[in-house]
């Protein structure tokens, strides 16, 4: 009995992975229909600058977000000042932001006529012209506005769960403050910040709408650039495939070099306790912290407040917003639903059968992290097209592909919940009884109706904020917060812009609570 119920949950769960692979699978099939003229075409023009310019924005992002992540994380894991708690959500508060909101905004600010604009011609008059933020540079400074939380949240818990024996015993040596920082400190973070840069470069590869608004060209504007504008999906295909194997081979050397990076402690090892900052050091805190919150939320949420309330008060704000809205939210709701009921029999085969099998399934459900946007909706079109023609045009697709992008979350957290469940809860389950579908129902859920939670959470937060994938698969006349943010800062709308941000980054303020709240209990 036991056998047979495992089989169907492994039947189930390689449905659900077929499901995940499709939009890979479909790329790699249209990829393999360009001539090999086309394929030397690509190299020969487009590939050599795409690649040079991709490459070039994830290591600055990189740097940008190791300076700005590794010295707030420093600065508020090791001192004790007034304002702590403060200084923390500011820190982790960008992550509401999507980088597109982000790159409008400062759009709109570095403008002749913007706030920043303004100031900048004040300080340095005609001779020292405004930053221009339609470059490399300025695509590099948004995203690690954007990015540099991922940076500070696993640095942060790294510094504060270090055993102090190691920095008391080089201090003892004779080392210098710095030297203490760069010798001890700084390799014992390196696992750390080896996950945070994944993260970092994953997104910086997979963006689309920063780099889109600020017209620089990556791999991804160019994808959406070849459907959309040329209609020509094997092209597009092909630039994926060389997209998803940069994903991949990153994926492996990050995984390999975090590997041998190993350190052990023991648990019962001392944890750091911060030293209260002297007068002279709280005003050096604060003037970096505020420094970095000014320019990655404070000003954005000003300029959004600003021009939302100028919108409300010239009553801009329709019925039609009220519409976006409640699109936005459905489809959140639709999506995050389906998403945490098929990753379920994933995690729960992964973490009831270690095999090989199993271990395949879940790398295979992972696809998402590896594909942006505009890949999935290349594959979910390329499918439909092929096999369901009825389909397309329709919401199927675009839940489709949300479910594809957005698995790897829903599966981790509920997998990270199922292994805190003691199997032999279960057995007895099925020992008073209980059929595979009751003790389910009655057992395991209840057990791990928390995860399930901060998996759906997740999931919703992002599903409100996928830009790339809604604007390519949505059924024609609907439109959501990102599609309007996107629609209005063509055609340079501030004021029926702001309000559509405004609405995401409230939306986005339950799940950061419920991280913080998981964060403040590990550490």
């Amino acid at each position: 009995m036991v056998i047979k119920q495992f089989s169907i949950l492994s039947g189930v769960t390689g449905v659900v992975v077929l499901i995940a692979a499709i939009p890979l699978l479909f790329v790699l099939y249209s990829s393999f229909q360009l001539s090999s003229e086309r394929w030397i075409g690509l190299w020969s023009t487009r590939l050599p600058d795409l690649l040079a310019n991709t490459l070039w924005l994830g290591v600055v992002v990189a740097i940008g977000c190791l300076l700005l992540g590794v010295s707030s994380a420093w600065l508020i894991a090791r001192r004790q000042f007034a304002g702590r708690t403060l200084a923390l959500w500011l820190m982790v508060l960008p992550l509401a932001i999507p980088t597109y909101v982000f790159a409008y905004i400062y759009t709109s600010l570095l403008a002749d006529d913007g706030w920043l604009g303004m100031a900048w011609v004040a300080l340095f008059g005609e001779w020292l012209a405004i930053p221009d933020i339609y470059t490399g540079w300025g695509a590099a400074f948004i995203l690690s506005l954007a990015g540099f939380s991922y940076v500070f949240l696993l640095a942060r818990v790294s510094l504060m769960q270090a055993s102090p024996s190691m920095e008391e015993a080089a201090r003892m040596q004779g080392a210098t403050p710095f030297e203490v920082f760069w010798r001890v400190q700084l390799p014992l973070l390196r696992p750390a910040l080896a996950a945070a840069l994944a993260v970092v470069v994953l997104h910086v590869l997979s963006d689309f709408g920063a780099v889109s608004m600020l017209q620089y060209q990556t791999f991804t504007l160019s994808i959406y650039t070849q459907m959309e504008g040329r209609m020509d999906h094997q092209a597009a295909a092909g630039l994926s495939l060389v997209l998803v194997m940069m994903s991949l081979t990153f994926l492996v050397l990050e995984r390999f070099f975090r590997n041998r990076q190993r350190y052990f402690s023991s648990s019962r090892a001392r944890r750091f306790q911060a030293r209260k900052a002297s007068g002279h050091e709280l005003v050096l805190i604060w003037s970096c912290l505020g420094l970095i919150a000014l320019f990655a939320f404070i000003l954005p949420l000003i300029w959004v407040l600003h021009w939302s309330w100028q919108a409300w008060s010239e009553e801009l704000i329709g019925t039609e917003f009220w519409d976006y809205t409640r699109n936005s939210l459905l489809l959140g709701v639709i999506a995050a639903s389906a998403t945490v009921i098929v990753a379920l029999p994933v995690a729960l085969y992964h973490t009831r059968i270690r095999s090989w099998l199993s271990s395949c399934y879940l790398h295979l459900s992972s696809v998402g992290f590896v594909l942006p946007g505009p890949v999935v909706a290349l594959g979910a079109i390329t499918f439909v097209l092929t096999q369901l023609p009825l389909l397309y045009g329709g919401m199927v697709v675009l839940l489709m592909a949300l479910v594809v992008r957005f698995l790897p979350l829903a599966v981790q957290s509920q997998e990270a919940a199922l292994q805190q469940l003691t199997p032999s809860i279960e057995q007895a389950g099925r020992v008073l009884g209980a059929g595979p579908l009751e003790n389910l129902w009655r057992v395991t859920l209840p057990m791990v109706r928390g995860g399930m939670v901060t998996a759906w959470v997740l999931v919703f937060i992002d599903v409100l904020k996928e830009l790339p994938a809604t604007l390519i698969l949505r059924p024609i006349g609907y439109d959501t917060l990102p599609v309007r943010i996107w629609i209005e800062s063509s055609e340079e709308m501030l004021e029926l812009a702001a309000p559509a941000a405004l609405m995401l980054i409230l939306a986005t303020l339950p799940a950061l609570w419920i991280m913080m709240r998981a964060e403040r209990s590990r550490c």
